[in-house]
């Protein structure tokens, strides 16, 4: 099986959605901020929820009936129950919230944390991002997977640089056509950032929507998704529209989780259309299954001493831009192959564990082999590099790769031994 280099459905779209979300709160007027983030007045949440408004723009009154009071509860709720202090809370920069937004998407918050701090550590500030080489972006990613969004994270950064002066526009629509960056992305960066009125739409306010207005079908359907953005703008509320805004993502994140919602601590209990009709957990709708083929590919681990032979993978595609090892075509003979491609000798063939690592849209087999090899004297070709086993832990490795490495690397120059199945 040869890994595909075109650009993947789900590996590169434009808006990825997260399991796990939280977000920046930002003051508005009649809020205050302290260390645990920005809450509102008690006097004002009372008046939200007292005048029991939940409309939003417009304040339409043709919103089914579980829309009253629904975003002053979230309001409360939130003042009481929600997240205040993540690590990227209790700012306004949109550098922070934005590398906060690409990397929780499809990642739980627990995974995240780390990779936010380092890439704060070593980009502190956009334009250090913009103008750092994108295999310095990969191997800071390396572990996080849907390796896209880093490749989209570095363009956007010089897309901001070059055609925005070094700021991020406060138009979400304009903010949604920089690279990686869908509506409810750019809606989110608008609203915490800016003060903007913009709904967002992410998994955990799809779960809730769907469940507290029992809104049937796949919420990524085109026709089901139309139904929720058009209900997400009619409940934004004309005030506090990040606490709002925070509220939903925190409330599906705590509360009505996807298994097991604590619907005895919802705010929205009363409100709930699921829960008075017995289908919290039919809804949402779960996505059409289909079956996710098995791939195969043999990957060749050519080791000479304390370093091994690696490959840049092509910029687009199954971990594009990342380093790799060889691919070994399928019918090819493994020491010929090797020898001729590579301009080595070859000592040794062993095989290695199998492992099997699962993407969005297929699971594919890896079957390493070790190769003991004397390189012979010759220039490298470009996209290749000998990299010393010690230097793996800032390389820029898919998850697999470095596994692979690693119990290489464990083993010395002993063959791995079989994995059972």
């Amino acid at each position: 099986m040869s890994l595909p280099v075109k650009p993947l459905k789900r590996d590169a779209p434009k808006d990825m959605e997260p399991h796990k979300r939280r977000t920046v709160v930002t003051p508005f007027p009649g809020v205050e901020v302290g260390i645990r983030g920005a809450q509102l007045r008690a006097t004002e949440t009372d008046r939200l929820c007292k005048a029991g408004r939940g409309a939003g723009a417009g304040g339409k009154a043709d919103l089914p009936s579980a829309a009253r009071g629904f975003s002053a509860r979230l309001i409360r709720w939130h003042q009481r129950h929600g997240r205040h202090d993540m690590p990227w809370q209790n700012t306004t920069d949109p550098y922070r919230v934005w590398l906060s937004e690409i990397m929780l998407q499809q990642t739980q918050v627990a995974t995240v944390i780390p990779y936010y701090l380092r890439f704060l550590e070593r980009f502190p500030q956009l334009a250090d991002l913009a103008a750092a080489p994108v295999g310095e972006v990969m191997a800071l990613w390396s572990g996080l997977g849907y390796y896209a969004r880093a490749r989209n994270l570095h363009a956007c950064a010089q897309a901001v640089m070059s055609q925005h002066g070094g700021r991020f526009p406060h138009d979400p629509d304009v903010i949604a056509q920089l690279p990686g960056i869908g509506r409810s992305t750019a809606n989110s960066i608008a609203t915490f950032c800016f003060g903007a009125h913009a709904p967002i739409l992410d998994g955990n306010v799809k779960r809730v929507l769907c469940r507290a207005f029992g809104i049937a079908g796949f919420p990524g359907s085109g026709t089901v998704e139309k139904r929720l953005w058009a209900l997400a703008a009619e409940l934004m509320p004309k005030r506090h529209g990040a606490i709002y805004n925070q509220a939903q993502m925190d409330l599906g994140a705590s509360v009505c989780a996807r298994a097991k919602p604590r619907c005895d601590a919802c705010p929205l209990a009363e409100l709930c259309v699921a829960r008075a009709t017995g289908r919290t957990a039919e809804l949402p709708e779960a996505k059409p299954r289909r079956t996710i083929p098995l791939r195969h590919a043999t990957l060749l681990v050519l080791q000479d001493g304390p370093r091994v032979l690696l490959e840049t993978r092509p910029p687009t595609g199954i971990w594009g831009g990342l380093l790799s090892l060889p691919e070994l075509p399928a019918g090819a003979d493994t020491q010929e192959w090797a020898a001729r491609n590579f301009n080595c000798t070859v000592l040794t063939v062993s095989p290695a564990p199998t492992l099997v690592h699962a993407f969005s849209h297929f699971r594919l087999q890896i079957a390493p082999l070790l190769l003991q090899v004397r390189p012979q004297a010759a220039a490298m070709e470009p996209g290749r590099q000998w990299l010393p086993l010690s230097a793996l832990e800032g390389a820029a490795l898919p998850t697999p790769i470095r596994s692979i490495l690693g119990a290489v690397q464990a083993s010395g120059n002993k063959p791995l031994p079989s994995r059972k199945r």
